[in-house]
């Protein structure tokens, strides 16, 4: 079953022409990872999947995206969007507050203010995130003096406490240490049981390890689209060949 489909999608910054009649399938439960030398449109992809490009003045969209069904460029409310499809960014960017407070902010912002309802979601997302253990001393303490994985994940529980259905990630572990790196992904392994994930990333061996799916991109195009373990050792494009082994990217 599939997610969220793309059909022929053309989008604009200005006049530069950033993204060239683009169709994939992202499938549920999976984790679908774009890779592509930078500047290649996989990021501008990925935040069409919730409108974040709604954000940049002078962006032109044709072709259609697809929610469940629904297309998200005309029958959704960007709102409910949002909260449907999370996004964790490549730096992360913890509030200026409390862990136990970053977690509740989305919820408290939609008008929630049941002390025990919001303990749960707290606890739960944090155990989601895998950093309820970490944490659970110092609720009450700054985000800021979490470590940059730990923020990394507290960014994740975030999201995870809108109980969206879709979590997009633009290259999340690109700051990070390896050790943080390997939390991550073993955190993406996990989540990917309950939510469908699309990552950005510039590592193809991150891709290889934590993906099921893998699109290359190429100058605005998507080259090739399949199973990750087909796209990286028999690929059909000898771009998508270049790149994965090291040739050029």
């Amino acid at each position: 079953m599939n997610k969220l489909e793309v059909s022929n999608l053309n989008l604009f910054y200005g006049e530069t022409h950033a993204l060239r009649d683009i169709s994939l399938e992202i499938p549920a439960r999976q984790v679908t990872a774009l890779i592509g030398p930078s500047g290649c449109g996989k990021s501008t992809l990925l935040r069409t999947l919730n409108r974040m490009n709604d954000l940049i003045s002078g962006v032109k969209i044709s072709g259609d995206v697809t929610f469940e069904g629904e297309n998200i460029y005309s029958d959704v409310d960007v709102k409910q969007l949002r909260m449907r499809v999370g996004m964790v960014f490549q730096k992360p960017n913890p509030f200026p507050m409390s862990i136990y407070e970053n977690v509740a902010f989305g919820l408290k912002a939609q008008g929630i203010k049941n002390k025990k309802h919001l303990d749960s979601v707290v606890e739960e997302s944090l155990r989601g995130a895998a950093l309820w253990d970490e944490v659970k001393e110092r609720l009450d303490t700054p985000a800021f003096g979490l470590s940059g994985g730990q923020q990394q994940r507290l960014c994740i529980a975030r999201a995870i406490a809108m109980q969206p259905e879709v979590i997009l990630m633009d290259e999340p572990t690109s700051a990070l240490d390896p050790i943080a790196t390997h939390k991550i992904e073993e955190l993406m392994d996990e989540l990917r049981k309950k939510f469908t994930i699309v990552i950005v990333t510039h590592s193809m061996n991150q891709a290889k390890r934590i993906s099921d799916k893998t699109a290359f991109f190429w100058m605005g195009e998507l080259v090739e689209y399949g199973e990750t373990s087909q796209v990286f050792n028999q690929p059909k494009d000898k771009r998508t060949q270049g790149y994965v082994s090291g040739e050029f990217g």
